[in-house]
């Protein structure tokens, strides 16, 4: 009989899906966000989140049993350098589902998961007019300028090269009836 389990089990065994939960959080935290199906990104939540969590503690203890788990040195020191601080005002929650579509090849439901921004939250999308009037200004004017500059500047430049490159040219072209008349005789 199968060893009963809170949620569905990924991979055949038990330890397949402690080394699947394992390398997906490492990509996680190394990326992240990471695209995944729904099951694995519901699955990776909690077990991301209790990472951070002691992450946020930072003592040798909570690193250690951080490493037992995450076998990556590098993600485990950004994890406790740089993630687990960015959260330390937020009392939980660090993580992100987005669905997404299915997917192509077997219609499995995908989704991204993805850690919640840790500094201060700024909207992403301000009101319309203030977004209207402030992208399009900065936009506009070195457009203009760069648009007279580059108008003058290869005028200026076609004009002087045209002459030689058409003397060049007939006189090129000369030489080469020249030389076909020769290799013909």
């Amino acid at each position: 009989m199968p060893t009963p389990t809170k949620g569905a089990r990924l991979g055949g065994s038990p330890a397949h899906e402690r080394l699947m939960l394992a390398n997906l959080a490492t990509s996680l935290f190394r990326h992240g966000r990471i695209t995944t199906t729904e099951t694995k990104a519901r699955r990776l939540r909690p077990f991301a989140e209790r990472l951070v969590t002691k992450a946020k503690r930072g003592d040798l203890h909570a690193r250690r049993q951080v490493h037992s788990v995450i076998r990556d040195k590098q993600v485990v020191h950004t994890l406790f350098a740089e993630i687990g601080p960015g959260f330390e005002s937020r009392p939980g929650g660090y993580t992100r589902i987005t669905k997404l579509g299915p997917r192509k090849g077997d219609n499995a439901p995908m989704a991204v998961i993805e850690l919640v921004e840790s500094g201060p939250i700024t909207t992403s999308t301000p009101s319309g007019g203030n977004r209207a009037a402030a992208t399009p200004a900065p936009a506009a004017a070195p457009t203009e300028e760069e648009t007279t500059t580059e108008a003058q500047a290869p005028a200026q430049d076609t004009s002087a090269e045209t002459p030689a490159q058409d003397s060049a040219d007939s006189s090129g072209a000369e030489q080469a009836g020249e030389g076909d008349q020769d290799g013909k005789s």
